[in-house]
C-alpha cells in the first residue's frame, strides 16, 4: 500500500513539471514535443485547396426540421453530424458546381430523434437513409455514375451505419447495401466487424468545446488522483444478466478496484467531472456498448492519459495522432491487472505522454468548434477525405453500364416509406 501511496506522490509532482513545461512552451511559442513521422506534419495539414465538396440540398425533413423539433440533437455525443453540415455550408471546400465536385455530400441527421429522456434511437435512421439517396439518385445524376462511391455520409450513432445501439442486433441488420461504395464518416471503429466498412473515416464523438472550456483550472494544478472514472459498470436496463455489456471489462473494473485507494471508481457525475479529470494522471476509457465513448476526447484535452480498453479498436484520425505515445493500452482480460500496469509504467513515460497530451494540436484535432479552427476535427475530416483522392478508375462506372438501383434489398423493417 505504502507503494501505491508513493507512487501517486511521485507522479502528481510529475505531472505538475510536465503542465508547467508545456504551458512555458506555448508562451513562448514554441511546440511541445513531437512524434516523427505520419504524426508530424498532419495535424498542421491544410486540406483547403486540394478537394471540393458538393452538399446536396435536401428538404429539411432530413436534417433541419429535425433539429428544429427537437433542439437536443446538438448537446448529443452524436452531434457531429449536425455541425459537419453546418461547417460545409460556409467551408472553403464548398463548391456549388457539382461538376467540379471531388466528393458528394448529403446531409441526413440519422441520430435526431430522441426519447423522453434524450436518447438517440435509429429506428427510422435506415428508412430516412434510403428515401435520401433515393431522392439524390432521382433528381442528380452524380450517385447513378459511381453507385455512390465519391459519396460520403456522417453515421455518429453507436454502431455506425448499421443502426442499432445493441451490438448483436446491429450486426444481424449490417450496413444498408445502398451503402455498400460510400464513404462513412462514423464514429464506430472496431476491427474486423461488419459495421465498420473498409474506407471509413473514423471520428471522435461530439464534446461540447464551450463547456470544457468553462471548466479549465490552472495548468500547474497537481494531479493528486492515480486513475479516475466516472460512468456505468452494469447496463442492467438493456443487459439484465449483466455479461454482455461492455463484455464485461467494465464490470471487471467495479468488483477488482471499488476498494483500491488508487482508484477513483464511480457511477457518480458530480459537477466537478472536468476538474476532477485534470487532477488525474490516468483516466479510464473503456468500452461500453461500443468501442469508444466522449471519455477519450475529454481525457485528451484535458490531458489526462486516456487508458483504452476496448480490444480491435479502431481509434479516430489514428494517422494523425499517436495513439500509441499518448495513451496506455490495456486488453479486456488483464483489466484486473490494471493496478499492476499501470504502477509499473516508469514515470518518465509517463512524462512524455502528458508532454504529448499538452500539445494544442493534439486537443484541437478531437474537437468540433465553432467556429472552425485550423487543425480541428472538422479540417481531420477534410484531410481523410483529400487522402482518398484522386479516385481510381474502378469508381465510375462506364457510360451505359449504370445499374437500376437495387431497393429492395436490407431488412424488412428498413424497407417501410419514410
Amino acid at each position: 500500500m505504502r507503494q501505491w501511496v508513493l507512487a501517486v506522490a511521485i507522479l502528481a509532482a510529475a505531472s505538475a513539471a510536465a503542465l508547467l513545461l508545456g504551458a512555458e512552451a506555448q508562451q513562448q511559442g514554441h511546440q511541445t514535443e513531437r512524434i516523427s513521422g505520419s504524426a508530424g506534419d498532419v495535424l498542421e495539414d491544410n486540406p483547403v485547396g486540394r478537394l471540393k465538396v458538393y452538399v446536396y440540398d435536401l428538404p429539411s425533413k432530413y436534417n433541419k426540421k429535425l433539429l428544429k423539433k427537437d433542439p437536443r440533437c446538438l448537446s448529443h455525443m452524436f452531434a457531429a453530424e449536425i455541425f459537419m453540415h453546418r461547417f460545409l455550408l460556409s467551408s472553403a471546400v464548398r463548391t456549388f458546381n457539382p461538376e467540379e465536385a471531388d466528393w458528394f455530400y448529403t446531409p441526413v441527421y440519422t441520430t435526431c430523434d430522441l426519447t423522453p429522456s434524450g436518447l438517440p434511437l435509429p429506428f427510422k435512421s435506415p428508412r430516412m437513409m434510403r428515401s435520401a439517396i433515393e431522392r439524390v439518385a432521382t433528381n442528380w445524376p452524380y450517385w447513378n455514375r459511381s453507385e455512390g462511391a465519391d459519396h460520403f455520409f456522417v453515421t455518429p450513432h453507436d454502431f455506425g451505419a448499421c443502426f442499432h445501439y445493441q451490438e448483436e442486433k446491429a450486426i444481424g441488420r449490417g450496413i444498408p447495401p445502398l451503402l455498400q461504395r460510400a464513404t462513412l464518416v462514423q464514429t464506430f471503429g472496431q476491427k474486423n466487424h461488419v459495421c465498420l466498412k473498409d474506407g471509413s473515416i473514423t471520428i471522435p464523438p461530439f464534446a461540447p468545446p464551450q463547456k470544457m472550456q468553462a471548466h479549465l483550472i490552472p495548468a500547474d494544478t497537481p494531479r493528486s488522483i492515480f486513475v479516475y472514472f466516472r460512468g456505468l459498470f452494469y447496463d442492467t436496463s438493456n443487459d439484465p444478466e449483466g455479461g454482455y455489456y461492455a463484455r464485461g471489462a467494465r464490470a471487471s473494473v467495479w468488483e477488482n478496484f471499488k476498494n483500491n485507494p488508487l482508484f477513483d471508481i464511480s457511477t457518480d457525475h458530480p459537477a466537478t467531472y472536468y476538474e476532477d479529470m485534470q487532477r488525474s494522471v490516468f483516466c479510464l476509457c473503456p468500452l461500453g456498448w461500443a468501442p469508444w465513448s466522449p471519455r477519450l476526447v475529454e481525457a485528451v484535452v484535458f490531458g489526462c492519459i486516456p487508458v483504452i480498453v476496448a480490444d480491435d479498436i479502431v481509434l479516430p484520425f489514428a494517422d494523425a495522432i499517436p495513439w500509441e505515445d499518448i495513451g496506455v493500452f490495456v486488453a479486456e482480460e488483464d483489466v484486473p491487472r490494471l493496478d499492476t500496469i499501470l504502477t509499473s509504467i516508469p514515470t518518465d513515460v509517463v512524462l512524455r505522454k502528458q508532454r504529448l497530451l499538452a500539445n494544442p494540436s493534439m486537443k484541437q484535432a478531437m474537437l468540433f468548434p465553432q467556429p472552425a479552427q485550423a487543425g480541428d476535427a472538422f479540417h481531420q475530416i477534410l484531410n481523410g477525405l483529400a487522402r482518398k483522392l484522386p479516385h481510381g478508375d474502378g469508381v465510375f462506372l462506364k457510360p451505359g453500364d449504370e445499374r437500376v438501383l437495387n431497393w429492395t434489398a436490407g431488412p424488412p423493417g428498413d424497407l417501410k416509406p419514410w
